[in-house]
């Protein structure tokens, strides 16, 4: 059977028989990381029919961006056509049930996302808001986890990636939807787009095509016009800020905004960071127990670079017990573990409480690999570490508690990130700031960072005075801790050794 024959054209036919368009919120790795958000089950929403339109690179069709709108943001998706009706279908049958697949453009206005709450009735249902085509590619010809979809802005590859990482495989959605409704013969499910989706202009050109083997979808063009009909002020009139604009194109470079202000940055600022990185953490340890706190070091752990010190904010990940049906819904694809290790950022720290199972693996050298090439200043977990050879060999420090052969689900499942969790008897929550070496793990809350290194800087100073007196000859009695005569004597030292008390030549 030829592919001429077995591929057809999107036609207004069918689109006119389109009873339901479900749309997936997040469902790229590389979208998710972008976002900074990686969600553990699917989440949808509808788009109107009449939101249908078609479009190919030889007859590009047209979206109007509404008058007064700024943001009409373009998504390249990869679109399921239903060939047979599903309600409850399973995991092994939901794939049987797709007939078609091809490309789609999930348009929408930022600017009236905030006016249905989440709906996006208004900001993603505007008429050719969602053209589909050209060609239908056979869904029975393909495998579904071998897709590629690509999107082009002017004429530049904009989104390029594949679906053999999904959050949500394509059969998941099938079968998760038709839990709860009936899907029917020619419903379309749009699955999600990857990073890089961003805002189109008056003029611009959008192109998208999917290919799966042999089989490609032909490029859906759609060029992008101006509405002349204002709103009327009796609903919702587009209003955007700086926050819709950053989410649209995707980072506030590419809005041509400034970098976010102070508020905005992260408390461990350089200069902090260099503050912490200069002190030991016996110095550290000692000023948080002057401040009450007594339980904030991690214990029992051993390092693979021993000789590094690391500062960084912490991301966490909690496993918990191996429960084999949960497994099966928690612990395959792109399980907590990995969404973790693939959205740690330049300088955090991944933190993992495992419970201080020390009977299996809860990282080895592929994803502690990842965690370096995605810039992580270190992976501290109470569990145990496979591949401890190609771990120990990486720049980037693991903590650890004993090496072991076992694979994951041997004891654990990778179950949330980002939440308060215990590890190696300490509390560590997302952004507090961690500080390893040689001499241990501690745990500083942010909100004291500043002060209790200024207090390290100082205590150390005292230190060098009272370590070059024993040195002399003196005796520790009434030198450590320093009696009143001692501070006297050190405040003399102190004036000598800053730049106002030397003497010149």
């Amino acid at each position: 059977m030829t592919l001429e024959f077995r591929t057809q054209e999107v036609s207004q036919e069918m689109l006119a028989r389109t009873r339901k368009v479900i749309a997936v919120h997040i469902n790229y790795p590389s979208r998710a990381a972008q976002r900074g958000r990686t969600p553990e089950q699917p989440s949808y929403f509808l788009k109107p029919s009449s939101s249908l339109t078609l479009g190919s690179a030889d007859a590009p069709g047209t979206v109007e961006r509404p008058a007064g709108c700024e943001l009409l943001g373009y998504e390249g998706e990869i679109a399921l056509v239903l060939g047979k009706s599903a309600r409850r279908v399973g995991l092994e049958d939901a794939w049987s049930h797709v007939e078609w697949v091809t490309a789609s453009n999930d348009l929408g206005v930022y600017d009236l996302r905030y006016a249905d709450k989440g709906s996006n009735v208004r900001s993603k249902g505007g008429d050719g808001f969602t053209p589909v085509g050209p060609a239908l590619i056979p869904a029975d010809a393909v495998d579904p986890t071998r897709l590629r979809i690509r999107t082009w802005h002017n004429g530049d590859l904009v989104q390029d990636d594949t679906t053999e990482d999904l959050l949500f495989p394509f059969a998941q959605l099938v079968a998760d939807l038709s839990q709860l409704l009936t899907l029917e013969e020619g419903d379309i499910i749009l699955t999600g787009t990857p990073a890089g989706a961003s805002v189109a202009k008056p003029g611009d050109v959008v192109e998208i095509e999917v290919t799966g083997g042999d089989f490609s979808s032909g490029r859906l063009a759609t060029k992008v016009t101006e509405g002349t009909t204002p709103f009327a002020d009796f609903g919702a009139r587009p209003k955007t800020d700086d926050t819709q604009r950053e989410e649209a194109y995707g980072s506030r470079e590419a809005a041509g905004l400034e970098a976010a202000g102070p508020e905005a940055a992260s408390v461990l600022t350089p200069e902090l960071k260099a503050k912490l990185e200069s002190v030991a953490t016996a110095t550290l340890s000692s000023q948080l127990r002057k401040r009450g706190l007594n339980n904030v070091s991690i214990d029992g752990l051993q390092a693979t670079r021993p000789d590094r010190k690391v500062v960084g904010l912490a991301r966490t990940l909690r496993y918990v017990p191996n429960r084999e049906d949960l497994f099966k819904t928690h612990g395959g694809g792109f399980n907590a573990q990995k969404r973790a290790i693939d959205s740690v950022n330049e300088g955090e720290i991944l933190v993992m409480e495992a419970r201080g199972e020390k009977g299996t693996g809860t990282v080895g050298d592929i994803l502690a690999l990842r965690a370096q090439v995605r810039g992580a200043a270190a992976i501290i977990t109470d569990g145990g570490v496979r591949d401890y050879s190609a771990v120990a060999d990486l720049e980037m420090p693991t903590y650890f508690a004993n090496p072991h052969p076992a694979v994951l689900g041997r004891r654990h499942i990778p179950w949330d990130t980002d939440i308060t969790i215990a590890c190696g008897g300490a509390t560590v929550q997302p952004g507090d700031i961690i500080v390893a070496d040689s001499d241990g793990i501690l745990v500083i809350p942010p909100a004291i960072a500043e002060e209790l290194v200024d207090d390290c800087i100082q205590q150390e100073k005292e230190e060098t005075f009272i370590f070059q007196m024993v040195q002399e000859g003196n005796s520790v009695d009434g030198l450590y801790p320093m009696n009143k005569e001692w501070q006297a004597r050190y405040a003399e030292w102190s004036a000598s050794q800053s730049p106002e008390g030397a003497s010149g030549d």
